[in-house]
């Protein structure tokens, strides 16, 4: 049969949509990768037991955390994180799923969006770049709303392009029923900027806008009820270590406004670079790409199609820029927007000199990545220690594959191969290195133990806090500083207890350290026990 071109390049095409569609779903099962792993402290552990309590106090409407009245986030992700609980029990990845399924819902909403901005190819290379991404991936180990916020935002400003007005109001108001006020930057943003930069005049000042605001003012309302039912109807109530504070006040002035200008209640301190050297390490393997992509695009400013993205991401990467909190989670909600501007760029790539660029750094990258991997592990040494090996068969199959399917010169070759090497690190990071990493957290630990030694009994906290002890362990937790029958506590408590005349007998010691605040002493094992605290389950007799 005659091979004609027209055959070869459909041959060519299907060859790729089944390299795409295989990569795909392993990066969909990566995220899922972490779905065990113990809940990181303390935010995320934090999140999850207020949750909980929802749960057990049949109480939708009011936050409690440390045993008090809680005002800082929004009720959304523990609306959602609640249901997940109510459906399934209390566990880690019950609390974990509902925020992975919303990432993936954004991952979604990517794909739509840049298959209607660009073309499907675009779309799938949006869609891999995103979920490789590396802070979204290990995002999936000490989730928070981001996860939420993610899907949220990207789905709100899809709609918006496609001028279904509803369905933009209602994931608009749950991201502001997520995050605050705030949410409005990309969402805005990405519409805005788009009208404004075409010069779409008749569209910008259209009813409809007005009528969206209206539509999502009207869906937050559940919101505005718990805040001011919870705070406002409550002067009474002490809250930042003052009375007569109001939820709504909070919600629509300090916890946003407040916070960015640093006058509210709760303050922060902050460097306006931190977001640009924290890119490369987030959105590695591609933020070479990324910046690339970005200064392009602003010195082909008049000849863009689309503004949709880059208005949305430096909005809000200007806006956290200048803002005295600054978190490098903080950047996964505009990664989805990162992700298309970077695929467009890379597929935008023609020139010889431009696909030389791609080819050297993506190559170079993927080298000190292989590099990283296998120095962290030496250093860190995880009880299966050579397991990644294992890893390593599987990823070193992948690419015999990439390279029976593709020429290994090509870019899509070295597309794939990258994120071929991200999916290796990061599960190696999820089933192996986090997954050991958690013996030290105390919190944990020391719950599931006594969950099973102390099974059903009352646990005091003195003198230390634990969100992780809170939510895993099935007994009431004491947060009164006071002895109780058995208290979890610190080396410290220990003697300040013995020195108040109480009989003290050690249960269990744990070793202690925040894993979410990973330093070098810790990483390398010949320093790690100078690292590590301690923390005690003591019987206490009065």
């Amino acid at each position: 049969m005659l091979t004609t071109p027209t055959t070869i390049t459909h041959r060519f095409h299907l060859q790729e949509k089944q390299v795409w569609l295989l990569i795909t779903a392993i990066a969909v099962l990566l995220q899922f990768s972490a779905l065990f792993v113990p809940i990181l402290e303390p935010d995320g552990a934090l999140y999850a037991g207020i949750a909980k309590t929802m749960v057990l106090k049949h109480d939708y409407w009011n936050l409690y955390a440390d045993g008090h009245d809680w005002l800082d986030k929004p009720h959304f992700p523990f609306w959602m994180a609640a249901i997940s609980f109510q459906l399934f029990g209390f566990h880690t990845w019950s609390y974990k799923l509902p925020a992975i399924l919303f990432l993936l819902m954004g991952a979604w909403y990517t794909y739509r969006f840049a298959y209607e901005l660009y073309d499907e190819k675009v779309a799938r290379w949006a869609v891999c770049i995103l979920l490789t991404a590396e802070h979204l991936v290990i995002s999936n180990n000490d989730v928070r709303a981001e996860p939420y916020l993610t899907g949220l935002i990207i789905a709100a400003v899809y709609y918006g392009y496609r001028r279904k007005i509803l369905l933009g109001a209602i994931f608009t108001a749950c991201a502001i029923m997520t995050k605050g006020l705030f949410a409005l930057v990309p969402i805005g943003a990405a519409i805005g900027g788009q009208l404004l930069f075409t010069r779409n005049w008749k569209e910008l000042f259209h009813i409809r806008w007005l009528l969206a605001l209206l539509l999502t003012a009207l869906f937050i309302t559940p919101e505005l009820y718990a805040l001011y039912r919870q705070f406002d109807l409550h002067p009474e109530k002490t809250v930042f270590n003052n009375t007569g504070v109001s939820g709504l006040r909070f919600f629509f002035w300090d916890s946003q406004f407040g916070r960015f200008m640093n006058t509210g209640p709760i303050k922060g301190s902050g460097d306006p670079f931190f977001f640009f050297h924290t890119v490369l390490w987030a959105f590695l393997p591609w933020s070479v790409m990324l910046y690339a992509a970005v200064i392009l695009f602003i010195r082909k400013w008049k000849q863009q199609k689309e503004y949709y993205c880059i208005c949305a991401a430096l909005a809000t990467f200007l806006l956290f820029s200048l803002s005295r909190f600054q978190l490098p989670h903080y950047l996964n909600i505009i990664f989805p927007f990162f992700a298309i501007l970077t695929a467009q760029y890379i597929l935008s790539l023609e020139t010889v000199r431009g696909l030389k660029f791609f080819r050297i750094t993506q190559y170079t990258i993927i080298i000190l990545v292989a590099i990283a991997g296998v120095v962290l592990d030496l250093l860190y040494k995880p009880a299966m220690h050579y397991a990644w090996l294992l890893l390593a068969g599987a990823l070193l199959l992948l690419y015999v594959l990439l390279h029976y399917w593709l020429d290994k010169s090509t870019r899509q070759a070295i597309f794939y191969r990258t994120i071929a090497i991200s999916i290796l690190l990061n599960l190696y990071l999820n089933t192996i290195l986090y997954p050991d990493m958690m013996q030290y957290q105390s919190g944990s630990q020391a719950a599931t133990y006594a969950n099973t030694a102390l099974r059903g009994q009352s646990i005091g906290l003195y003198q230390v806090n634990s969100y992780a002890f809170d939510f895993y362990l099935d007994a009431p937790v004491i947060r009164e500083d006071s002895a109780s029958a058995v208290v979890f506590t610190s080396r410290e408590g220990l003697d300040l207890l013995q020195g108040q005349g109480h009989t003290c007998t050690i249960i269990r010691s744990f070793p202690h350290f925040y894993v979410s605040k990973l330093d070098l002493p810790f990483v390398r094992k010949v320093t790690r026990a100078s690292a590590l605290g301690e923390r005690l389950l003591v019987a206490v007799k009065k």
